[in-house]
């Protein structure tokens, strides 16, 4: 069964640190729901998200960085990509962007765009930045369920396969981020509802979306 510590331990940050340069998986609460963590170029940690999941490889995974600054190391991040970041970052909108040409993860499952997120969770960014690079950003249970509200459910459905679960109590929203691709420019598009709303984001970009 996974460690559980609250969220205000005074170590919570290198304990879970230490576990995520040596490949193990962490489990954190965010503003949305709580997330499955991984060092996102670590490929042994990341195969083992897929795996605790249930989730095919084939099946990218989005990550979360600290700020926009981490975010410019991973994505070619376009006008409207700036735009997003500073209306809703830190925030509940996942924007799916180009990746850039230097940055590689399994999480990608290959492809040349990635999904990237700074949740408003203060503890998680911390956390990302003390690592120095970005985690994975995937709920924290098993492909097809629900999100876990809690540490305990989450402890109890993945068991062992997770080394830490950070108890920040119920989950703040319960619902996951709004994911938007906007890889074209000309058309970008909502491929998840999420908290954030369509009309929030047309107000922000000044153009309907899809």
């Amino acid at each position: 069964m996974a460690e559980i510590i609250r969220e205000n331990h005074p170590q919570v940050v290198d304990i879970a640190v230490r576990l995520l340069h040596a490949g193990e998986l962490v489990a954190y609460p965010t503003d949305t729901v709580y997330g499955l963590g991984a060092a996102a170029r670590n490929d042994e940690a990341v195969h083992r998200v897929f795996s605790a999941k249930g989730r095919p490889p084939s099946k990218a995974l989005p990550l979360l960085v600290s700020d926009g600054v981490m975010a410019t190391s991973v994505a070619d991040i376009p006008p409207m990509g700036n735009q997003l970041m500073s209306a809703f970052w830190p925030g509940a909108l996942t924007i799916v962007m180009r990746k850039t040409a230097s940055f590689f993860s399994l999480a990608l499952a290959g492809g040349d765009t990635v999904a990237l997120r700074t949740p408003a969770h203060s503890l998680v960014r911390e956390m990302i930045r003390a690592l120095a690079q970005p985690i994975t950003g995937t709920s924290a249970n098993r492909s097809g369920s629900r999100p876990p509200a809690s540490a305990a459910e989450i402890a109890f459905q993945m068991g062992d396969m997770v080394a830490l679960v950070i108890d920040g109590g119920p989950a703040a929203r319960g619902v996951e981020s709004t994911v938007l691709d906007i890889t074209d420019d000309a058309a970008p598009r909502i491929v998840r509802e999420g908290v954030v709303s369509r009309e929030e984001i047309e107000q922000v970009i000044g153009r309907k979306i899809g």
